[in-house]
């Protein structure tokens, strides 16, 4: 199985309240960062079976964005599993639940979500550290219990990728 781990994108500031803080929604930039990602696994040929976000509305909107430029029609699956507080236990079960299928998205928090990321790609016992930032991205193959990270790509990576493409295609001008 394949497991896109995709942090969800720039939310502005936390709030105090935890209530209030599961409300937080994206800010402006959080949603430019779900189109370059988005567009870029899209322009990936990345097809999955499933978007499975935490329930707090940053994640939920992470992933209907990234999803929708990937041009995934399926129901968007939540599950708190994804949650800030989740346990590497509970990421466990999620995978035992979609084990049939051959690739997901997951989109959640960290430090969990980085968490789970490196106890997959790690020997037993240890846990590599890979950091995800906010809106980034990284592809994990899954063979039974441990994986293979074949890359990772952040929100800043994409934004230069796209201005470069988009100053390439730019018509030159000749002085004389």
């Amino acid at each position: 199985m394949i497991v896109y781990f995709l942090r969800h994108a720039n939310a502005g500031e936390r709030m105090l309240s935890p209530k209030k803080d599961e409300k937080r929604g994206l800010d402006k930039e959080g949603i430019e960062q779900c189109g370059y990602v988005g567009r870029a696994l899209a322009a990936l040929d990345v097809q999955v079976d499933a978007v499975i976000s935490s329930p707090l509305k940053r994640s939920t909107q992470t992933a209907a964005l990234v999803g929708n430029e990937m041009g995934f029609e399926g129901k968007l699956q939540i599950e708190p599993a994804l949650r800030p507080q989740a346990t590497f236990a509970d990421f466990r079960k999620l995978l035992d639940k979609y084990a049939r299928m051959e690739a997901i998205m997951v989109v959640g928090h960290n430090p969990n979500l980085s968490e789970f990321l490196g106890q997959i790609i790690s020997p037993a016992g240890c846990e590599a550290a890979i950091e995800l930032r906010k809106g980034a991205v990284a592809k994990v193959e899954l063979r039974r219990s441990s994986g293979s990270l074949s890359w990772c790509l952040t929100p800043k990576i994409l934004r230069t990728l796209y201005a470069a493409a988009a100053e390439s295609s730019r018509p030159k001008t000749s002085r004389k």
